[in-house]
């Protein structure tokens, strides 16, 4: 694995959030804040707070296990390095992992599905993002997780995408993924990393301590700015009345 250059946390977490902008917890005020995700000014601190705090809608809880001053890079794969890589240890991998979450027995596992005559769910919407990645156009993130360079590393986001670009030619897949890895010596301190009794514990007390989130509440966010006008005119687009509108349980 080659470092390509250094990524700020705000770039991160925006692409993080463009990626998963589309599910239903953002469907109330998708339209109010679609500017700030797919237009974003990183530069612009204000607009980092917010996309952060959507972003902690839906994976607050994700983002908390990682060690602080986890550092990220953009890099570059190695074919042979795909063999390092894992897919997230949770949910729907755990089928097609039977125990082994390395990625390129996933894709294994998938693959013989996807020829099966009843194929998964999760087998059609890889042979969907398959025909996908085959067409020119922006690049999908993939984010990932590790140590450092030596270690293995494990798919934090993009698991679709990075298990669908194996079914490809290498070339293919490596032209048209973009793939930013965080890296941390305290790494195995993260349960998505390596899960045992004292990260799960962790990850447990943290549910607990931010069953309320309020790093999640934009709208507490926009009220403390005073208003959104602070906010560059023409990139907050739907943001002008974001004050006024009611609060949402945005756990």
């Amino acid at each position: 694995m080659k470092r390509l250059r250094q990524v700020s946390e705000a770039e991160v977490i925006s692409e993080f959030l463009r990626a998963e902008f589309f599910h239903s917890e953002y469907d109330r005020d998708r339209e109010q804040f679609e500017r700030l995700v797919y237009e974003p000014d990183l530069e612009q601190p204000e607009e980092n707070a917010l996309r952060r705090a959507l972003l902690f809608r839906r994976r607050g809880h994700m983002w908390r296990e990682l060690p602080p001053g986890t550092s990220w890079w953009e890099v570059e794969l190695g074919p042979e390095e795909t063999g390092k890589v894992n897919v997230f240890p949770r949910a729907q991998w755990r089928s097609p992992a039977q125990g082994n979450f390395a990625a390129s027995h996933v894709a294994e596992q998938v693959q013989r599905d996807m020829l099966s005559e009843n194929p998964t769910l999760l087998s059609v919407k890889i042979t969907s993002l398959t025909a996908l990645l085959q067409r020119e156009g922006r690049k999908s993130i993939v984010l990932l997780i590790g140590m450092d360079e030596h270690h293995p590393l494990t798919l934090l986001e993009g698991n679709h995408r990075f298990i669908a670009g194996m079914m490809l030619p290498r070339e293919t897949m490596f032209r048209r993924l973009r793939f930013v890895c965080g890296l941390s010596p305290r790494m195995e301190e993260c349960c998505w990393y390596k899960t045992n009794l004292p990260t799960l514990s962790h990850y447990l007390k943290n549910r607990i301590k931010y069953f309320w989130d309020r790093e999640a509440d934009v709208y507490r966010l926009l009220s403390r700015a005073g208003t959104p006008a602070k906010l560059p005119s023409e990139r907050a687009g739907g943001l002008a009345h974001a004050a006024d509108t009611p609060q949402v349980n945005s756990k």
